[in-house]
């Protein structure tokens, strides 16, 4: 039992049961679950950050909490809708489905009013969270059509890990009482927004103080920017982890499109602080941008502060005012794989700086102290980047910086045994080297796993349901063509394209299903997991991709009447 998360009483319709937040290990000890990980670094970061609090003088404060706040993203599409598509049932995506003739372009639905039927949904889902003590606070329209946004107040780590596993069940749950289903995938549809967990990380003391907290003057606030030089040197060293921790076949779908970050982690720090940290390490004096303000020249409007943090939304790990936002996690995910490894990262490189301020004496303290700021930035400075994510340009510089693009998950979550990251688990005992193999050989079978089930899926159905409904059609266009034949070649030739474009994607249907049933089979009889893997990333993920085309391409000519399926208008646009 996890007594530092509430237990929790939940109602059904036929009575009530008691939940206890549990932690989960082996009869050996080891940890099973990921709440127990994310335990152990809390406690590790709280010692390290103590420390530091320490040596600046600090004497009230005795324990660090790891805070997150969690924004989770979803779909709704309709439960008879939903039920008639094999493949949102079997794997939670649409494997195939031509696009709209409408997407999000006029971000008339992020902007737009909330539907009445989805507003009833969300405030019966705020209700139920209240009773089960989650403070649930915003809700909103996200940016693809019936995309919508919950997010509560901010928690204690481990709390708000266990309140994002309850927030995501009620909203299952409470989708189907409105004849609705929750779609938590990352990438539900192509070609409009994928969904993401946005993590919002920080440290605060328990007498009530923000250690990322830039103050009134951040110039001078030394204790902030000594923990912000740790979360920047912590990320460059090892970055790799932040990737490992958000790599699933579904999350690769949505990473890189123009709705999430980019595979490459940097950290946006904005114009004001990164200029504060450049003049410490290269004792310059650049004059820093102070937060402009904004009038509107109307009187019943005030004038304000415009954020000196500009909230660049393609960064992957940025600093937003008092807090890091991690916008790489999926939406199905879990907060704590993500937490345990920012707080093992950032509490191993506290330590070294404890190690240094400790060993100051009062004299040297402020110039230890500096020198640790200006290390930071000068040897970790490759990580910062305050520009477009989604740019070809920094694709190309991070590359020159040395920093990698690990696109797809059988080479990302590689790194999850790599001998620095084993190391580093170990030494900050979030994981031991036996558990950190047990999870990559975990993560890495799902991986196959999934993209099996999916390549299996869309075999099945374009065996069955689109072949046919191609084969019908085809059926009816040359039935129409030979009795209107007669009216000479000039009244056929439309039809007669058609046909041949039909008949075209129904061989290229048939080519691509006898080509993925031969990799589906060599992934299966691979028998070294990492190259198994690699087949999967290889052979199922591009094998998916050909035989969409020839499905979507039938859609686009057959007619309603022939194609079963709803439409990627019908799950989009009508509720």
């Amino acid at each position: 039992w996890d007594t530092s998360s509430y237990p929790f009483i939940r109602e059904n319709k036929n009575g009530v049961t008691l939940y206890i937040p549990t932690a989960f290990i082996s009869f050996t000890g080891e940890a099973l679950d990921k709440k127990v990980p994310l335990l152990r670094s809390m406690k590790y970061i709280s010692g390290q950050a103590l420390r530091v609090l320490r040596a600046f003088g600090n004497k009230t404060s005795n324990h660090v909490f790891n805070t997150l706040g969690v924004e989770q993203e979803y779909f709704l599409v309709k439960k008879d809708m939903f039920e008639a598509r094999d493949d949102l049932l079997l794997t939670g995506r649409t494997l195939f489905g031509a696009s709209a003739p409408k997407g999000q372009e006029l971000s008339d639905h992020y902007y737009g009013k909330i539907k009445e039927k989805v507003i009833n949904f969300m405030s019966d889902v705020d209700v139920e969270l209240w009773k089960l003590g989650i403070p649930s606070k915003t809700r909103h329209n996200e940016v693809a059509p019936n995309q919508f946004e919950v997010a509560p107040l901010f928690s204690v780590a481990n709390l708000a890990s266990d309140q994002n596993q309850i927030i995501m069940e009620t909203i299952e749950k409470t989708a189907l009482r409105h004849d609705l289903v929750a779609l938590l995938h990352e990438k539900p549809f192509a070609g409009v927004n994928g969904s993401g967990k946005h993590n919002n990380w920080s440290l605060g003391t328990d007498d009530g103080k923000n250690l990322f907290s830039p103050g009134k003057d951040m110039k001078s606030n030394t204790q902030f920017l000594i923990f912000v030089a740790a979360v920047i040197e912590a990320v460059d060293r090892y970055y790799p982890m932040l990737r490992y921790a958000t790599a699933t076949a579904t999350n690769d779908h949505r990473l890189g499109g123009h709705e999430a970050p980019p595979a490459i982690i940097s950290v946006f720090l904005g114009d004001e602080l990164t200029t504060v940290l450049s003049n410490i390490a290269y004792k310059k004096d650049a004059p820093v941008s102070e937060s402009s303000k904004v009038n509107l020249s109307v009187d019943v409007l005030p004038t304000f502060s415009m954020d000196a943090g500009d909230r660049n939304r393609t960064s992957p790990f940025a600093f937003t005012g008092n807090k890091f936002e991690f916008r790489m996690p999926g939406s199905s995910s879990t907060p704590a794989t993500s937490a345990a490894v920012i707080n093992a990262m950032v509490g191993k490189v506290l330590s070294e700086y404890a190690d240094k301020l400790e060993k100051a004496t009062e004299k040297s303290f402020p110039k230890v102290a500096n020198e640790i700021i200006a290390n930071a930035y000068k040897k970790h400075h490759r990580i910062i980047f305050n520009g477009n994510g989604y740019s070809e340009e920094w694709a190309k510089e991070a590359k020159k910086r040395g920093l990698t693009n690990e696109v797809a998950s059988n080479t990302a979550l590689r790194k999850m045994i790599d001998k620095d990251v084993l190391e580093l688990t170990q030494e900050v005992g979030m994981l031991s080297e036996q558990e950190s193999i047990a999870r990559y050989n975990a993560y890495a079978e799902r991986y196959i796993t999934q993209l099996s089930i999916e390549s299996r899926t869309l075999i099945d159905i374009a065996n069955k349901n689109i072949l046919p409904s191609g084969l019908k059609y085809a059926n009816l266009l040359a039935d129409h063509i030979e009795k209107n034949s007669k009216y000479g070649k000039a009244f056929i030739k439309e039809q007669e394209e058609i046909l041949k474009d039909v008949l075209a994607n129904i061989t290229s249907l048939r080519k691509e299903v006898k080509s993925l049933e031969k990799e589906i089979n060599r992934v299966r009889n691979e028998k070294d997991l990492g190259k198994q893997t690699d087949l999967a990333k290889e052979k199922l993920v591009t094998g998916l991709e050909a035989l969409r085309i020839p499905c979507d391409n039938l859609e686009k000519v057959i007619d309603q009447e022939y194609w079963s399926f709803p439409t990627y208008t019908d799950l989009l646009f009508k509720l």
